[in-house]
């Protein structure tokens, strides 16, 4: 016997921070996004489980209860997540004076690729990539950067700055979700999270739709992206 479905509405009610929050029926697998009023809509059935996943809040599940499905319609208050800030140290005493207080505060940054178990480019500042018809320009010409170009440094230079700027977005996106919303949402193991999130960088467009926070398009990259991911898994498998 199929499941009776209604639209359910319903409202995220905390002052701040609702938009874009994710919920997900943990029971059919509808999903949706809060707008920025904390309103959503999603299909329900009695006795589904509903997920409410934020980085600025607490996982959160609700059960749909006759009388919610009666109503069709939920209001619901998240609990902040209290995240602890980084370090600040003061060596001097402050003189009211902003530029010059400014200079004299250090922040140690506490997050790096190690906290989500990724490598990361951690050298030197960005070298320069000259064009290849500036170094070989007849006036001008720039030896070394003309043999880095055959050689092809710079091309290697240019894969490598790929691959860190596609870490910086898969860490951002886990930083943003967190482990346990892949995990529950489509069925993705933890030490598998990274390599799912590579996949999709490179066969869609999610790092620029994530920094365009076209939440539905990532949400949709995922649901497609994880079936094919696990398929190809279980393929491996056997």
């Amino acid at each position: 016997m199929n499941a009776q479905y209604i639209s359910l509405k319903g409202t995220i009610t905390n002052n701040v921070d609702v938009e874009g929050i994710h919920i997900l029926n943990k029971t059919s697998r509808f999903n949706t996004v809060s707008d920025s009023h904390g309103v959503f809509e999603i299909r329900v059935a009695i006795h589904d489980t509903l997920l409410f996943s934020s980085i600025k809040f607490i996982l959160k599940e609700i059960v749909i209860t006759d009388q919610i499905f009666k109503e069709e319609k939920l209001e619901i208050a998240l609990e902040e997540m209290v995240n602890q800030l980084d370090e600040v140290i003061v060596g001097n005493r402050l003189t009211g004076n902003i530029a010059t207080d400014l200079k004299n505060i250090k922040v140690e940054e506490t997050f790096n690729f190690d906290d989500v178990g990724i490598p990361g480019f951690k050298g030197i500042p960005k070298e320069k990539i000259v064009p290849v018809a500036a170094a070989a320009f007849p006036t001008n010409v720039n030896i070394e950067a003309l043999y880095k170009h055959i050689s092809g440094y710079y091309r290697k230079l240019k894969t490598k700055r790929k691959w860190t700027a596609e870490n910086n977005a898969i860490a951002r996106i886990i930083d943003y979700y967190g482990f346990t919303f892949f995990e529950e949402a489509f069925q993705i193991p933890r030490n598998r999270i990274y390599d799912f999130l590579l996949f999709c960088s490179e066969t869609t467009s999610l790092e620029s739709d994530f920094e365009k926070q076209n939440l539905s398009l990532v949400l949709e990259i995922f649901k497609v992206n994880s079936k094919e991911y696990i398929s190809r898994i279980v393929t491996k498998k056997n």
